[in-house]
This record gives structure tokens, C-alpha cells and sequence, in this order.
């Protein structure tokens, strides 16, 4: 590039520069001139409104004292009508005179009266004391009118105390004349001292404003430093937060490009790069595969793309895929999030898989109780057919059909209870009592190898809600197994204590009583510890299978769980957690 289009544009950056320093430094000064003229405006408008409710104010008050005054008149043109047509009607009944009919005079002076006394009762003639007992003496009077009789004798009185309290109401309406123009006076006085002070607010205001204006021009060089230094701050704050999350998320363009991601999408992604397209190859086929079905479309709602199942690292994992719409620069982008699910993919395996054994239990009980009727009469003919056999040969034939009837026997016990799941009977248990009471089932099997147990219970009595009876069959099953695992003489090792082990989905840690049952047999490798507790799984020549498969069943059914730890040559641990 030639030198002058180099001086060009460091002049043009350097033009750039400057322009971004002065309009923070004029910024302020535009608005200090603004709020100057705001105040003087403020200030005419509030004097102009002040003045103008001086003038609002004293015609008020002038229609009030008016609107009074007139009401007076009126009630004392009323009330003289209301007298004279009363006094009228009574001489002509004194003197035996023709009357109108009806009164109508009268009833016409009367309704005047009382339209005005409605006029009176609305504020604020009704929030005065003297125009209130007014009120009650003039209708009171009205009332007297409706009857001659009653006139007679109480109208003179009554008319006399509305007529002198009417003259002590024009008096005073009189006097209030004087009142008025001194509150006006006083009024326009306050409207004086306000301006003025208004006047010294707005001197000290613009004071304050030249002085702040000058201080913000300083402040803004500083607050545009710091805010520099946040937002970065801010930007590695969003890039922690979105590498830490646990699931894979990324940016896509309205170009099919990756415009950011987080650290979980690249360990699916190990290929990928900010800016490559999801149509490149930078990772397995069928990771590709969903990726490209996640993005394939644009989406104007968050949307579910299904679950997929891709190559991580070697092991197998299941995604559950979502798109949601992302606006970038003004065009259309969307955000490509994958949920790990493979412990939820797993859970939905094994529950459909307990599912089908339920199913599958339910057959094995039909055909189990339609095997045990047979068996027992095969049973019964060979005991009978012993008894008439003295050859070697044939009784060796008769035991070992025995042996395959007991084992048949044994099999169908097992699978009847295993479909079957009996209800737990729970009860107040002592879990270290109940250990004693298994050891017990199990000592002729303990003599026969000459078994060494060793015991490690807990300090702290552990007592559960549970079913006994079933818990004695998983303990016997257990404890068998490690004792038949074992060489003569092996020590099998039982222990408990209290544990408390942290809930489901954030829920309160619970307490369990933990029971470890270990042995030094030859242990297990890893295919034999992944279907150990599935049914019809045995390592035993003439194992049923069932056992271990039965045991699980309770523990869970108590609402606890059972594990095994092992390795090849170094033995096998059972460890079984019971809720307390």
C-alpha cells in the first residue's frame, strides 16, 4: 500500500478517534443547556398557572358568596309566598270562605320551599351548621302548612324562627363579603412569595447545572473507561456461563454457520470451528446426521427435534434435541441445544423392560401352575417306583430323577413368587435382630464350610418400617450366595451402619441403613455384574435364577436399592440400603 493512502487513513481513524471523545464532552453540555431552558420555562409556566389560580380562586369564591346570596333572595321570596298564601287559606277557613281547589297556591309556594331545601342539602350549605339547622326548621315549617290546624297553632312560632334565622344568614353573608376580599388579598400574596421563590430555586438550580455540567464532561472520559471494562467483564462473565453449562448449545446463522458454542457442544463436535458450516464433516456420521437435522429447518418457537443417539468419545450417548429461533444481525438464525438423556434413555429402557417381565411373569405363573400339578405326581410315582427297585443302577436313575424334580419344584417356587411381587407386611423392625434370625437359616451351610462371620454392626439401633419375613429371604439369599462364593474357611463379612444419601432431582438428603455383605471368592467381571440381578441369570450350575432377581425386587419394593461391587480374584460386596 503507498504511504499517503496510510496517512490517509491514520488521519481518517485519528478523525474517527476524536469525534468519539468530543460527543461524550458536548453531550453534557447540550443537556445543560436543555435543562436551563426547561427551568426558565418551567418557571413562566408556574407563574402564569400561579396567577391564574389567584384569578380562579377569587371567582370562586365570588360565585360562591354570590350563588349564596341569590339562594337567600330565593328562599325569602319562597318563604314570604309560603306565609302570605298559609295565612290566606287559614282566614278563609275562619271565616267560612271558598277556597281553591286543592290549595293549589299554596301547594305550588310549598314545592318551591322544598325544591330549594334540596338545593340546600348538597354541599357545601349542608357541611354549614347554621344553613343545616335552617334546613331543619323551614321544612319543619312546610310541614306545619300541610295542616290548618297545625298551622294555627305552631305557624306564627315556627315562621318566626325561619324568618330570624334567614336574617341571621343574609347578615352573615353580609359580613363574609369583607372575608373574601381579605383571602383574595392574602391569596394573591402567597402567589407573590412563591414566584419569587421559585425565581431563587431556578438561579440556584442553573448555578448547580453549569457546575455539574462541567464535573459530567470530566465523568464521562471515566465512566467510558469503565464501562470498557465491564462489558468485557460482562462477556466473560456470558462465555463462563454458557461453557459451564451442561448441555451442548450453539449459535447457528442464517448460513447453516456455527457463530458461537460452548465447550459441551465441541466434546460432541471435537471437529467443529466458530464459523464452519454444520453441512462440513467435523465429527461421526451420526453425530453429523444430528446436527444437520437440528438445523435443517428454521423454527419460529422453541421446538422438540426428537432424541438421537451418537458416538462420544467412544461410548454411546442419547441426545434430546431443541431449536429455537435467534435473531442475528437481522436475519434469521436459531440456537441448536442438545440435552444429554442417556441416564433418562436407560430409565426408559429398564422400565420397559420391567414391563415386559411383568408381562412375561404373568404367563410364567399360568404355566407354572399347570407344571407343579404333573410334577407332583411324577413325583409321587417315583418315590413308589423306589420303593420296588434293589438294583444299584436304578436307584442311581431314581435320585437323579429326584434331583431334576426338586430342581423343577425349586424353579417353579421361585418364578410363582417372583411374578407374583407379594405385598409387604410392614412392622417395627430391628434390622440387627434380623440379621441374627437370617444368620440362623443359614448356620448348616456355615458348618458345612466352616465359614468365618464376621460381624461389624453398628453402634446405633436401626429399626425400619418393613416386612420382615421378606427381608430374612433377601438377607438368607445374600448371605448363601457369599458363603457357596467362598473357599472352607473364607471369613464372609457383614457390617451396617446409618448413611443418609442425597434425593432424587434436588429433594432433602434420607437416612438408610446400609448392610454390606462381603466375601473373598473369585468375584465377577463386568458382564456378569451388569446382568447379576436380571432374571433367569445364574452362575450357578443348577441355579433357578430367580434369586438375586427376587432380592432386588424386594429392596426396591421397600422403596431402598441394592448394588454389587466386585473384580475378578478379589471377591464381591452386596451393598443393600433400607429407608429408616
Amino acid at each position: 500500500m503507498p504511504h499517503g493512502s496510510e496517512d490517509v487513513l491514520s488521519s481518517g481513524e485519528t478523525t474517527q478517534a476524536r469525534a468519539r471523545e468530543i460527543a461524550p464532552a458536548i453531550t453534557p453540555l447540550i443537556i445543560g443547556f436543555t435543562v436551563l431552558l426547561a427551568l426558565i420555562f418551567v418557571l413562566g409556566y408556574l407563574s402564569i398557572r400561579r396567577m391564574d389560580e389567584v384569578s380562579t380562586q377569587g371567582q370562586e369564591l365570588q360565585l360562591q358568596h354570590s350563588a349564596r346570596l341569590s339562594m337567600l333572595l330565593n328562599l325569602r321570596l319562597a318563604l314570604t309566598k309560603l306565609d302570605n298564601e298559609a295565612r290566606l287559606r287559614q282566614q278563609a277557613e275562619s271565616r267560612g270562605e271558598l277556597k281553591p281547589p286543592f290549595d293549589m297556591r299554596l301547594n305550588i309556594a310549598r314545592d318551591e320551599i322544598n325544591n330549594l331545601l334540596q338545593q340546600i342539602e348538597r354541599p357545601p350549605l349542608s357541611e354549614d351548621p347554621s344553613w343545616s339547622q335552617f334546613r331543619r326548621d323551614l321544612e319543619a315549617y312546610a310541614e306545619v302548612t300541610e295542616d290548618v290546624r297545625r298551622y294555627s297553632l305552631e305557624g306564627f312560632t315556627r315562621f318566626k324562627t325561619v324568618d330570624t334565622e334567614l336574617n341571621n344568614l343574609f347578615d352573615t353573608s353580609r359580613n363574609e363579603q369583607g372575608d373574601i376580599l381579605g383571602h383574595i388579598q392574602a391569596i394573591e400574596n402567597n402567589a407573590t412569595r412563591s414566584i419569587r421563590l421559585w425565581s431563587i430555586i431556578v438561579l440556584f438550580a442553573g448555578a448547580f447545572v453549569a457546575i455539574g455540567t462541567i464535573w459530567e464532561v470530566q465523568r464521562r472520559f471515566r465512566e467510558m473507561r469503565r464501562s470498557m471494562v465491564e462489558a468485557s467483564r460482562e462477556r466473560a462473565f456470558t462465555n463462563q456461563l454458557l461453557e459451564g453449562m451442561v448441555s451442548a448449545v450453539a449459535a447457528i446463522d442464517n448460513d447453516d454457520r456455527i457463530r458461537s458454542a460452548n465447550a459441551a457442544f465441541f466434546k460432541i463436535f471435537p471437529g467443529a470451528s466458530i464459523g464452519a458450516s454444520v453441512l462440513e464433516k467435523f465429527a461421526a456420521d451420526d453425530a453429523m446426521r444430528m446436527l444437520e437435522a437440528a438445523s435443517a429447518t428454521q423454527v419460529s418457537k422453541a421446538t422438540y427435534r426428537g432424541r438421537w443417539v451418537s458416538q462420544v468419545n467412544g461410548e454411546e450417548k442419547s441426545f434430546d434435541v431443541y431449536s429455537s429461533p435467534l435473531a442475528i444481525n437481522g436475519d434469521h438464525g436459531q440456537i441448536v441445544t442438545l440435552v444429554d438423556a442417556t441416564e433418562v434413555a436407560e430409565s426408559e429402557r429398564t422400565l420397559r423392560r420391567s414391563e415386559s417381565l411383568a408381562a412375561v411373569g404373568q404367563a410364567t405363573t399360568q404355566v407354572a401352575h399347570e407344571i407343579r400339578n404333573p410334577l407332583g405326581s411324577i413325583r409321587l410315582g417315583v418315590s413308589m417306583l423306589r420303593d420296588s427297585v434293589r438294583d444299584k443302577e436304578g436307584l442311581d436313575t431314581i435320585e437323579l430323577v429326584e434331583r431334576g424334580i426338586k430342581h423343577l419344584n425349586n424353579l417353579v417356587v421361585d418364578v410363582t413368587q417372583f411374578s407374583r411381587q407379594k405385598e409387604l407386611d410392614r412392622a417395627q423392625v430391628d434390622l440387627h435382630e434380623l440379621l441374627e434370625r437370617s444368620l440362623d437359616l443359614v448356620s448348616e451351610r456355615i458348618r458345612e464350610k466352616s465359614t468365618v462371620i464376621e460381624k461389624k454392626f453398628s453402634s446405633q439401633k436401626l429399626i425400619g418400617s418393613w416386612d420382615a419375613d421378606q427381608l430374612r429371604q433377601v438377607f438368607v439369599n445374600v448371605i448363601a450366595n457369599a458363603i457357596d462364593a467362598n473357599k472352607e474357611k473364607d471369613p464372609v463379612r457383614i457390617s451396617t451402619e446409618s448413611v443418609r444419601i442425597e434425593g432424587a432431582d434436588g429433594q432433602a438428603p434420607k437416612s438408610y441403613a446400609r448392610i454390606t455383605v462381603a466375601d473373598e471368592g473369585k468375584g465377577m467381571d463386568k458382564a456378569t455384574r451388569e446382568h447379576i440381578f436380571e432374571p433367569f441369570f445364574s452362575t450357578k450350575k443348577r441355579g433357578t435364577g430367580l434369586g438375586l432377581a427376587i432380592v432386588k425386587q424386594i429392596v426396591e419394593q421397600h422403596g431402598g436399592q441394592i448394588s454389587v461391587k466386585s473384580e475378578l480374584g478379589k471377591g464381591s460386596r452386596f451393598i443393600i440400603d433400607l429407608p429408616l
